[in-house]
């Protein structure tokens, strides 16, 4: 449903850099050790404060999501990160160099819908979402998609690190072998409501997935 172009030409959107595409700041009550220094969410991204107040679902203009780049929203005070992966990233997630190095890389655990089971945890390949909590004590895993032989890991491939304890996933939400995280990122539900809108929240028609269900946060 969406394809790794660049968004329309009327939509404003800054090349992502190492630095610059990290992840908003948001406490985790009554979780400690929760902290991370994140991008500003996109003001009209923001949903009104009775949405939130009653956990209802949040739409997201994937318009705003530049190739290679994530945007960070929140549903049920919890950070939701929605990543648009580039072909590049895709065929990273299905290297043999990669899945030697997870610990779930099939999402055997109950982290995800039955719709997101499968080797991209997502309903399109590009398009990812993920509660953005790490599984461990809860902590605000970075955003830290370009390949780098040393930082913020030897070797790494592009994905997720907590630098609370460790942690590491991959542009998949999936958790590494060896790490303190025993679970992969969950999903939430979701679905899209037009070629370029998504719905994290909601189902799509004729699933019953209940988020509550899910393994561990």
């Amino acid at each position: 449903m969406v394809n790794a172009s660049p968004p329309p030409s009327n939509v404003r959107v800054d090349k992502p850099t190492r630095r610059d595409l990290l992840y908003i700041a948001t406490a985790v009550t009554g979780v400690a050790g929760a902290a991370a220094s994140l991008v500003p969410l996109i003001d009209q991204m923001n949903p009104d404060a009775s949405t939130l107040a009653a956990g209802g679902p949040v739409d997201i203009d994937l318009g705003q999501v530049e190739p290679g780049g994530q945007v960070v929203i929140l549903w049920r005070k919890k950070p939701i990160f929605v990543v648009f992966r580039t072909q590049e990233n895709l065929q990273v997630l299905q290297s043999r160099q990669l899945l030697i190095e997870l610990a779930d890389p099939d999402s055997k655990y109950l982290q995800q819908p039955p719709y997101a089971k499968n080797w991209h945890r997502s309903l399109t390949p590009e398009i990812g979402v993920f509660v953005g909590i790490c599984t461990h004590l809860g902590c605000i895993p970075q955003f830290d998609p370009l390949p780098n032989a040393s930082d913020p890991a030897p070797n790494w491939l592009g994905g997720y690190f907590c630098a609370c304890h460790g942690s590491k996933y991959d542009l998949a939400g999936r958790v590494f072998r060896d790490v303190p995280a025993p679970y992969n990122l969950p999903v939430p539900p979701y679905r899209f409501t037009g070629d370029t809108t998504i719905r994290v929240g909601e189902n799509p028609p004729n699933e019953d997935f209940d988020f509550s269900t899910i393994r561990q946060m």
